[in-house]
């Protein structure tokens, strides 16, 4: 697949946000062909070129910031600077996108909110990500990962029935957030191209944590608010009946999402007074049987029964094992990118177009390296 293959080839996106959110939304656009600038700071860049994940640089720089923004270029800019502000408005001008996901109203003191934007391009497409939305109690909060999902919910619902709140291992929030932000800013350029109009995409943290809840909310809203009584032990849906859940065996975990409790129950030694409980009313009393029973083989030994009787389990894996495994390897997961001196693994685009997964050799750009386009303004087409 050629560079003008991909089905965003022409795109150009400027790309004023920092951290995870906004560049992850900026990174899916990236590798389906679009020609994305980061707008960094003058002198400072993305902080999140120095958010160190551990003590590993990559060139002088985090592998966060590699992770997000490779396949990308780099503008640094002085916004005191009326000659640079001049710039980026003619930039702005040839743009078909430009992202953001500052605090509400920062972007406006720049000089470089929406309508403002829209002023200089109306067919723009403008996308912007907040922690909580652009008004209501939460609108000045900080809009950071962990805090949205403290007040989403989704701690609480993790663990179970006696843990403390557990928080997602993981940025969710802020990758939920780009993959919609994304997910929007495509669908208005579609309509731009059947309509001729720009538009304006916006969402939030607290909003893609609330939609990834869409299951579980929706049984609540409708259930006289009455909320799930999670399990005491072996957690993993707050709601669903037994055997759902994690276990541990004699040498690792294994997780069991679907299989009848009697067929379980001969193939694991499980009281058949336990297998024959009402899943629901009787889940504590039956996970806690399961999970002694587990506890006496090695996860090996139990997946090949699983797997021989069709029950739905898997086994719990690290990256070593994953990788191991070669499904990341047969599906060309995993991709080499470079600038000079500095060379990366990193993962790719999560799908395919005709058959085949778009990739870039292109590492995260060095501050400023794209300055010409300060002068010379976006090349020909």
């Amino acid at each position: 697949m050629t560079d003008q293959m991909l089905p965003l080839a022409g795109v150009r996106v400027l790309d004023f946000s920092q951290f995870l959110a906004g560049p992850y939304a900026a990174l899916k656009l990236a590798d389906m062909g679009a020609e994305v600038v980061k707008v960094e700071r003058a002198g400072v860049g993305d902080l999140s070129r120095y958010l160190y994940l551990t003590d590993t640089k990559i060139g002088g720089e985090s592998t966060i910031f590699h992770a997000i923004n490779r396949n990308k270029r780099s503008l640094a800019i002085d916004l005191k600077s009326d000659a640079d502000k001049d710039a980026l408005r003619a930039l702005i001008a040839g743009a078909d996108v430009v992202l953001q996901n500052f605090r509400p109203g920062v972007m406006e003191r720049l000089g470089f909110g929406y309508d403002a934007v829209r002023a200089i391009n109306p067919k723009v497409v403008y996308g912007t990500v907040t922690g909580y939305g652009t008004e209501g109690p939460w609108v000045d909060l900080p809009g950071q990962d962990l805090l949205a999902q403290a007040r989403a919910g989704v701690m609480w619902l993790s663990g179970s029935r006696d843990d403390g709140p557990v928080a997602v291992g993981m940025p969710i929030a802020d990758i939920l957030a780009g993959a919609a932000l994304a997910h929007g800013v495509l669908a208005l350029l579609f309509r731009r191209e059947r309509q001729g109009v720009g538009g304006l995409v916006e969402t939030s943290l607290i909003e893609v944590l609330a939609d990834i809840q869409f299951e579980m909310l929706t049984t609540w809203l409708n259930d006289g608010f009455r909320s799930p009584a999670r399990s005491a032990n072996n957690p993993a849906h707050a709601y669903l009946a037994a055997p759902y859940g994690v276990y541990a065996t004699a040498d690792g975990h294994v997780a069991i999402a679907m299989g009848k409790l009697d067929l379980l129950a001969s193939i694991t030694g499980l009281d058949p007074a336990l297998a024959g409980l009402d899943a629901f009313a009787g889940r504590d009393r039956i996970k806690a049987g399961l999970a002694a029973r587990l506890a006496t083989a090695p996860t090996g030994d139990w997946m090949e029964k699983f797997v021989a009787a069709d029950i739905w389990a898997a086994p719990v894996m690290d990256w070593q094992a994953l990788m191991q495994s070669g499904v990341l390897t047969t599906l060309d997961m995993i991709q080499r990118v470079s600038r000079g001196e500095v060379a990366l693994e990193t993962t790719r685009l999560p799908l395919k177009i005709d058959g085949r997964r778009p990739a870039s050799a292109r590492a995260a750009p060095e501050l400023g390296e794209a300055n010409a386009l300060l002068q010379g303004g976006w090349p020909a087409p």
